[in-house]
């Protein structure tokens, strides 16, 4: 297979501006990654740990196995949202437990008791999601007061979707495992009531559905925590635990013995080979702007092992870049952006799935894209229905798709090139994405086109300053809503990352993503030339 060269020096005078705006950016990142490690203020953090309990993270640190670097998933949800924590008041991480691929969910008692807002329930459906697809254990590392009440309204029926996936991935013998390492009341009392297994701290957990307040309240009747839901109840007299441990650290690991009881998932690390270049120089390769040009050849060389990439129709829809490579030793078809899709383009993006598909390959979507080309020349080209038959492609692959945002994701180009709404088993951010219809200064002019020929059609005089406010509070209002780390908060994407560690990232996904071929071995339709 080629090597990808490279045109890239780091002496160059363009190189070295991209590399220092990059940094600025991830300087960002790492401001919002702090925020997002808030697990409350120091006095509710201090009563926490004088319970002799341990903090959200160092729970699923204790958990995951510590030769294994593990992913943190949506980090940034909630950002920007009022009275939400960075995070959601929810720690997701997809790591290893006992060499076994898992997924860890963990309350943050220390905010709020644990309570469950509209972000954290979200953050949890997609949790779901990932563990139904990639069928990966999960394990709820629980202590929470249940619903946030001040949100009750938002997250009623959508916390109901929580037990009932539970469920249906046990029917498809995907395991639950829940951990409850204090209260876990009400609705918070089916996440484990729902999963396979439960472990409970003797004198510290209790699960019930009222708690002793609201049982004196409802029937009248004088209880305690302990004697109405404790562990030790529960696990002599209910039968609701399984496993009664004496303190935290005993819970983990009689957590831990239950992964090791499972068969092994096959999963081996490969063998493979480094890029011929760094990845740190990926920084210098990039545009820092969203809206600015890179060639992504140069982000794939730093990428792939050995750097090696045979290339698909490298002379033909030239604003498409196809081709097969591996990654940590895994075979992959990648599709990236080199500009505007054309129609041409559009083709051969739909040609390379069926191929990707006929080989049973993951796709590596690498998007940086403003859209289709638009105008009267490609209309009478078709480009509403050479779009659609890439759109089309995507929609109906069968084969595992990771998409990696690392510029602009723009309208139909974002759907063409496997945004969210068509649903890549994962999806990461670069902080110098951008997300939205169009781009803020587009989709501000066209409003304000539209208002004018609108007036002029009416007769009316238009007050030209009022009209030029309104267009730059748009342009403020779109640039705030395509912000990555905006994205990244409404659960557009499962984390923003360093582009510098994508490589790494995207080896332990394909590590994580299952094929699930269909009953005859092949894909459901042959590949056809268009």
């Amino acid at each position: 297979m080629a090597h990808i060269g490279t045109s890239i020096s780091d002496n160059n005078t363009q190189f070295k501006e991209n590399y220092k705006g990059m940094l600025k950016l991830l300087e960002r990142l790492e401001e919002v990654r702090k925020e997002s490690l808030f697990e409350g203020d120091v006095k509710s953090i201090k009563r926490h740990q004088d319970q002799a309990k341990m903090t959200a993270r160092k729970r699923v640190d204790a958990l995951l196995d510590s030769d294994q670097k593990a992913i943190e998933l949506m980090p940034f949800a909630g950002y920007g949202k009022k009275n939400v924590a960075v995070g959601a008041s929810l720690v997701v991480f997809l790591g290893k437990i006992q060499g076994r691929y898992s997924l860890v969910c963990a309350n943050v008692p220390s905010i709020k008791g644990g309570a469950l807002n509209l972000s954290s329930v979200e953050k949890m459906h997609r949790v779901h999601e990932i563990a139904l697809e990639n069928r990966l254990p999960t394990v709820y590392l629980v202590e929470s007061a249940g619903a946030d009440l001040s949100q009750q309204a938002q997250v009623f029926n959508a916390g109901g979707r929580i037990f009932r996936g539970i469920s249906q991935r046990s029917k498809q013998g995907i395991p639950s495992i829940s951990v409850v390492f204090g209260s876990s009341t009400a609705g918070g009392a089916y996440i484990p009531g729902m999963s396979d297994y439960i472990v409970m701290v003797k004198d510290q957990s209790h699960m019930y559905l009222a708690g002793p307040p609201l049982v004196k309240m409802a029937i009248n009747e004088e209880t305690d925590e302990q004697d109405l839901g404790g562990a030790t109840m529960h696990s002599t007299s209910s039968g609701v635990s399984d496993y009664l441990a004496e303190n935290e650290e005993e819970a983990i690991d009689m957590a831990r013995d239950i992964f090791s009881s499972f068969p092994l998932d096959g999963l081996r690390e490969n063998e493979f080979k480094e890029p011929l270049f760094p990845a740190d120089e990926i920084l210098g390769c990039l545009s820092s702007e969203a809206s600015g040009f890179f060639s992504s050849r140069e982000v794939i060389a730093r990428l792939v092992d050995g750097s090696e990439f045979l290339e698909f129709k490298s002379s033909y829809g030239k604003t498409l870049v196809t081709g097969f490579a591996s990654i940590h030793g895994h075979s992959i078809g990648i599709i990236s952006n080199e500009g505007v899709l054309w129609p041409e383009s559009a083709l051969k993006g739909a040609h390379f799935i069926q191929l990707c598909n006929q080989r049973k390959v993951p796709i590596i979507f690498l998007q940086n894209i403003t859209g289709f080309m638009v105008g009267k020349n490609v209309e009478h080209q078709g480009i509403i229905k050479e779009g659609a038959k890439m759109i089309n492609a995507v929609s109906n692959s069968e084969v595992p798709a990771i998409t990696i945002m690392m510029g602009s994701s723009y309208g139909a180009g974002n759907y063409a090139m496997c945004g969210r709404a068509f649903a890549p088993r994962f999806l990461m951010s670069w902080p110098n994405s951008k997300l939205a219809v169009m781009g803020a200064e587009q989709l501000a002019g066209v409003l304000e086109r539209v208002q004018r020929d609108k007036a002029e059609k009416s007769g009316i005089d238009l007050d030209e300053e009022k009209i030029e406010q309104a267009k730059q509070a748009l342009i403020s209002q779109v640039e705030k809503e395509s912000d990555p780390f905006f994205v990244s908060g409404q659960l557009w994407d499962d984390g923003v990352i360093d582009p510098r560690e994508t490589r790494s990232v995207l080896g332990t996904l394909l590590q994580v993503i299952s094929i699930d071929e269909n009953p005859n071995g092949n894909p459901s339709y042959g590949v056809f030339r268009m």
